[in-house]
Protein backbone atom coordinates (compact mmCIF):
# COMPACT_ATOMS: atom_id res chain seq x y z
CA UNK A 1 0.00 0.00 0.00
CA UNK A 2 1.51 3.41 -0.93
CA UNK A 3 2.71 5.60 1.92
CA UNK A 4 0.83 8.82 2.59
CA UNK A 5 2.76 11.89 1.48
CA UNK A 6 3.34 14.82 3.79
CA UNK A 7 0.97 17.72 3.15
CA UNK A 8 0.95 21.43 3.98
CA UNK A 9 -2.77 21.15 4.79
CA UNK A 10 -3.92 21.21 8.41
CA UNK A 11 -4.87 17.78 9.81
CA UNK A 12 -7.92 16.31 8.12
CA UNK A 13 -10.53 13.88 9.30
CA UNK A 14 -9.89 10.55 7.69
CA UNK A 15 -13.03 8.84 6.58
CA UNK A 16 -14.77 5.89 8.07
CA UNK A 17 -16.69 3.58 5.73
CA UNK A 18 -19.48 5.64 4.23
CA UNK A 19 -22.99 4.80 5.45
CA UNK A 20 -25.77 4.15 2.95
CA UNK A 21 -26.44 7.37 1.07
CA UNK A 22 -29.07 8.17 -1.58
CA UNK A 23 -26.40 10.00 -3.60
CA UNK A 24 -23.24 7.93 -3.26
CA UNK A 25 -20.68 5.95 -5.19
CA UNK A 26 -19.07 2.64 -4.32
CA UNK A 27 -15.59 2.98 -2.87
CA UNK A 28 -13.79 0.56 -5.17
CA UNK A 29 -11.10 -1.52 -3.51
CA UNK A 30 -7.33 -1.97 -3.46
CA UNK A 31 -7.25 -2.40 -7.26
CA UNK A 32 -10.42 -0.76 -8.59
CA UNK A 33 -11.25 2.94 -8.69
CA UNK A 34 -14.47 4.31 -7.21
CA UNK A 35 -17.26 3.95 -9.76
CA UNK A 36 -17.62 7.72 -10.17
CA UNK A 37 -13.91 8.66 -10.12
CA UNK A 38 -13.30 11.60 -12.45
CA UNK A 39 -9.84 10.32 -13.37
CA UNK A 40 -10.26 6.53 -13.51
CA UNK A 41 -11.01 6.39 -17.25
CA UNK A 42 -7.85 8.31 -18.10
CA UNK A 43 -5.66 6.21 -15.82
CA UNK A 44 -7.06 2.90 -17.02
CA UNK A 45 -6.66 3.93 -20.66
CA UNK A 46 -2.98 4.56 -19.99
CA UNK A 47 -2.45 1.22 -18.27
CA UNK A 48 -2.70 2.22 -14.62
CA UNK A 49 -4.92 0.47 -12.11
CA UNK A 50 -5.33 1.83 -8.59
CA UNK A 51 -2.54 -0.27 -7.11
CA UNK A 52 -0.07 0.67 -9.87
CA UNK A 53 -0.81 4.38 -9.73
CA UNK A 54 1.41 5.10 -6.73
CA UNK A 55 2.28 8.60 -7.92
CA UNK A 56 -1.34 9.65 -8.00
CA UNK A 57 -2.55 7.65 -5.03
CA UNK A 58 -0.04 9.37 -2.76
CA UNK A 59 -1.70 12.65 -3.61
CA UNK A 60 -5.13 11.58 -2.38
CA UNK A 61 -6.59 12.28 1.04
CA UNK A 62 -9.93 10.63 1.79
CA UNK A 63 -11.81 13.06 4.01
CA UNK A 64 -15.25 13.32 5.52
CA UNK A 65 -17.99 13.14 6.37
CA UNK A 66 -18.91 16.78 6.05
CA UNK A 67 -22.40 17.07 7.48
CA UNK A 68 -25.29 19.11 6.08
CA UNK A 69 -24.48 22.82 6.32
CA UNK A 70 -20.78 22.27 7.00
CA UNK A 71 -18.22 24.17 4.91
CA UNK A 72 -15.82 22.17 2.73
CA UNK A 73 -13.97 25.26 1.46
CA UNK A 74 -14.46 28.88 2.50
CA UNK A 75 -14.35 31.86 0.16
CA UNK A 76 -10.94 33.53 0.28
CA UNK A 77 -9.01 30.52 1.61
CA UNK A 78 -5.69 29.87 -0.20
CA UNK A 79 -6.01 27.40 -3.08
CA UNK A 80 -4.00 24.23 -2.52
CA UNK A 81 -6.24 21.37 -3.57
CA UNK A 82 -9.13 20.25 -5.72
CA UNK A 83 -11.51 17.56 -4.52
CA UNK A 84 -13.63 14.83 -6.09
CA UNK A 85 -16.92 14.01 -4.42
CA UNK A 86 -17.12 10.34 -3.42
CA UNK A 87 -20.58 10.56 -1.91
CA UNK A 88 -23.13 13.25 -1.14
CA UNK A 89 -23.83 16.63 -2.71
CA UNK A 90 -22.45 20.14 -2.21
CA UNK A 91 -23.46 23.59 -3.32
CA UNK A 92 -21.20 26.48 -4.24
CA UNK A 93 -22.34 29.93 -3.17
CA UNK A 94 -21.29 33.46 -2.33
CA UNK A 95 -22.69 35.95 0.18
CA UNK A 96 -22.86 39.66 -0.57
CA UNK A 97 -22.18 42.54 1.81
CA UNK A 98 -25.83 42.54 2.91
CA UNK A 99 -25.78 38.86 3.80
CA UNK A 100 -27.70 37.65 0.75
CA UNK A 101 -26.63 34.26 -0.55
CA UNK A 102 -26.28 33.46 -4.24
CA UNK A 103 -26.18 29.78 -5.16
CA UNK A 104 -23.76 29.19 -8.05
CA UNK A 105 -24.11 25.46 -8.59
CA UNK A 106 -24.45 21.93 -7.26
CA UNK A 107 -21.89 19.13 -7.46
CA UNK A 108 -22.57 15.36 -7.41
CA UNK A 109 -20.48 12.20 -6.90
CA UNK A 110 -17.56 12.03 -9.32
CA UNK A 111 -17.53 15.76 -9.96
CA UNK A 112 -14.61 18.02 -9.09
CA UNK A 113 -14.80 21.09 -6.86
CA UNK A 114 -12.16 23.78 -6.61
CA UNK A 115 -11.26 24.19 -10.29
CA UNK A 116 -12.51 27.78 -10.28
CA UNK A 117 -9.80 28.62 -7.72
CA UNK A 118 -6.84 27.89 -10.03
CA UNK A 119 -6.48 31.39 -11.47
CA UNK A 120 -7.16 33.59 -8.42
CA UNK A 121 -5.19 31.10 -6.25
CA UNK A 122 -7.88 31.30 -3.60
CA UNK A 123 -11.36 29.82 -3.40
CA UNK A 124 -13.74 32.38 -4.93
CA UNK A 125 -16.83 30.95 -3.25
CA UNK A 126 -17.99 28.82 -0.35
CA UNK A 127 -18.56 25.08 -0.81
CA UNK A 128 -21.23 23.74 1.56
CA UNK A 129 -22.34 20.13 2.12
CA UNK A 130 -26.04 19.48 1.44
CA UNK A 131 -25.92 15.92 2.81
CA UNK A 132 -23.22 13.75 4.44
CA UNK A 133 -20.39 14.23 1.95
CA UNK A 134 -17.14 12.31 1.43
CA UNK A 135 -14.26 13.60 -0.67
CA UNK A 136 -11.02 12.57 -2.34
CA UNK A 137 -8.79 15.61 -1.97
CA UNK A 138 -5.92 16.05 -4.46
CA UNK A 139 -2.90 18.30 -3.97
CA UNK A 140 -3.24 20.48 -7.06
CA UNK A 141 0.47 21.37 -7.49
CA UNK A 142 1.33 17.67 -7.47
CA UNK A 143 -1.50 16.56 -9.77
CA UNK A 144 -0.56 19.38 -12.18
CA UNK A 145 3.01 18.09 -12.22
CA UNK A 146 1.79 14.54 -12.80
CA UNK A 147 -0.38 15.81 -15.68
CA UNK A 148 2.74 16.95 -17.52
CA UNK A 149 3.80 13.27 -17.65
CA UNK A 150 0.31 11.97 -18.46
CA UNK A 151 -1.20 13.82 -21.45
CA UNK A 152 -4.52 12.08 -20.90
CA UNK A 153 -4.75 13.41 -17.36
CA UNK A 154 -3.93 16.90 -18.58
CA UNK A 155 -6.66 16.66 -21.23
CA UNK A 156 -9.15 15.48 -18.61
CA UNK A 157 -8.37 18.49 -16.41
CA UNK A 158 -9.06 20.75 -19.40
CA UNK A 159 -12.36 18.93 -20.06
CA UNK A 160 -13.40 19.36 -16.44
CA UNK A 161 -12.58 23.06 -16.59
CA UNK A 162 -14.66 23.40 -19.75
CA UNK A 163 -17.62 21.62 -18.15
CA UNK A 164 -17.39 23.88 -15.11
CA UNK A 165 -17.55 26.97 -17.31
CA UNK A 166 -20.43 25.56 -19.39
CA UNK A 167 -22.78 25.08 -16.43
CA UNK A 168 -23.67 28.76 -16.49
CA UNK A 169 -25.71 28.26 -19.69
CA UNK A 170 -28.82 27.27 -17.75
CA UNK A 171 -29.16 30.83 -16.46
CA UNK A 172 -28.44 32.68 -19.70
CA UNK A 173 -31.34 33.88 -21.81
CA UNK A 174 -34.96 34.80 -21.20
CA UNK A 175 -36.35 31.37 -20.30
CA UNK A 176 -39.60 30.60 -18.52
CA UNK A 177 -39.76 29.05 -15.06
CA UNK A 178 -41.02 25.77 -16.56
CA UNK A 179 -38.11 25.65 -19.01
CA UNK A 180 -35.56 26.35 -16.29
CA UNK A 181 -36.92 23.75 -13.89
CA UNK A 182 -37.21 21.12 -16.64
CA UNK A 183 -33.64 21.77 -17.79
CA UNK A 184 -32.39 21.62 -14.21
CA UNK A 185 -34.03 18.23 -13.59
CA UNK A 186 -32.78 16.82 -16.89
CA UNK A 187 -29.29 18.13 -16.17
CA UNK A 188 -29.23 16.33 -12.83
CA UNK A 189 -30.60 13.18 -14.43
CA UNK A 190 -27.92 13.15 -17.12
CA UNK A 191 -25.15 13.75 -14.60
CA UNK A 192 -26.39 10.80 -12.54
CA UNK A 193 -26.69 8.64 -15.67
CA UNK A 194 -23.11 9.12 -16.84
CA UNK A 195 -21.93 8.13 -13.38
CA UNK A 196 -24.03 4.96 -13.44
CA UNK A 197 -26.26 6.14 -10.62
CA UNK A 198 -30.08 5.98 -10.68
CA UNK A 199 -31.09 8.77 -13.04
CA UNK A 200 -34.85 8.53 -13.53
CA UNK A 201 -35.62 8.31 -9.82
CA UNK A 202 -33.38 10.22 -7.43
CA UNK A 203 -33.23 12.42 -4.34
CA UNK A 204 -33.13 16.20 -4.55
CA UNK A 205 -30.62 16.87 -1.77
CA UNK A 206 -31.00 20.60 -2.31
CA UNK A 207 -33.94 22.57 -0.92
CA UNK A 208 -36.55 24.33 -3.05
CA UNK A 209 -35.04 27.56 -1.79
CA UNK A 210 -31.57 26.58 -3.07
CA UNK A 211 -33.00 25.45 -6.42
CA UNK A 212 -34.91 28.70 -6.79
CA UNK A 213 -31.88 30.75 -5.81
CA UNK A 214 -29.77 28.97 -8.42
CA UNK A 215 -32.41 29.28 -11.16
CA UNK A 216 -33.21 32.91 -10.22
CA UNK A 217 -36.74 31.92 -9.25
CA UNK A 218 -38.72 32.26 -6.03
CA UNK A 219 -38.94 29.03 -3.98
CA UNK A 220 -42.73 29.20 -4.29
CA UNK A 221 -42.37 29.28 -8.07
CA UNK A 222 -40.20 26.14 -8.03
CA UNK A 223 -42.77 24.34 -5.85
CA UNK A 224 -45.63 25.47 -8.09
CA UNK A 225 -43.85 24.30 -11.26
CA UNK A 226 -43.07 20.91 -9.72
CA UNK A 227 -46.72 20.48 -8.66
CA UNK A 228 -47.90 21.39 -12.16
CA UNK A 229 -45.45 18.95 -13.76
CA UNK A 230 -46.71 16.24 -11.43
CA UNK A 231 -50.35 17.06 -12.24
CA UNK A 232 -49.50 16.81 -15.95
CA UNK A 233 -47.79 13.44 -15.54
CA UNK A 234 -44.22 14.55 -16.26
CA UNK A 235 -42.94 13.88 -12.77
CA UNK A 236 -43.79 12.20 -9.51
CA UNK A 237 -42.59 14.21 -6.52
CA UNK A 238 -42.76 13.17 -2.87
CA UNK A 239 -40.94 15.65 -0.65
CA UNK A 240 -37.36 15.42 -2.01
CA UNK A 241 -37.85 12.18 -3.91
CA UNK A 242 -38.33 12.77 -7.63
CA UNK A 243 -39.20 10.34 -10.42
CA UNK A 244 -39.24 11.27 -14.10
CA UNK A 245 -42.43 9.80 -15.58
CA UNK A 246 -42.39 11.25 -19.10
CA UNK A 247 -38.81 11.86 -20.23
CA UNK A 248 -39.74 12.80 -23.80
CA UNK A 249 -42.15 15.56 -22.78
CA UNK A 250 -39.68 16.92 -20.24
CA UNK A 251 -36.99 17.02 -22.94
CA UNK A 252 -39.35 18.80 -25.29
CA UNK A 253 -40.05 21.43 -22.64
CA UNK A 254 -36.34 22.05 -22.01
CA UNK A 255 -35.08 21.73 -25.59
CA UNK A 256 -34.42 25.46 -26.09
CA UNK A 257 -32.05 25.56 -23.12
CA UNK A 258 -30.42 22.18 -23.65
CA UNK A 259 -29.94 22.24 -27.43
CA UNK A 260 -26.38 23.55 -27.11
CA UNK A 261 -25.35 21.28 -24.25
Amino acid sequence: MPSRSTSPHPPVRLIQPAPPNPVAADDGDEYQFCSTCAFSGVCLEQGYDKSALADLHCLVEHVGPFHEGEYVFREGEPFKAIAAIRGGTVKTCTTDSEGREQVLGFFLPGEIIGLNAIHPEHYPCDVVALSPTYLCRFSFPKIALLATRMPGLQAQLFRLLSQDIGKAGLLAGDFSADERVAAFILGLSERFRVRRLPHLCFTLTMTRSDIGNYLRLAPETVSRVLRRMQDEGLLKVERRELQIMDLARLQQLAKTILRGS
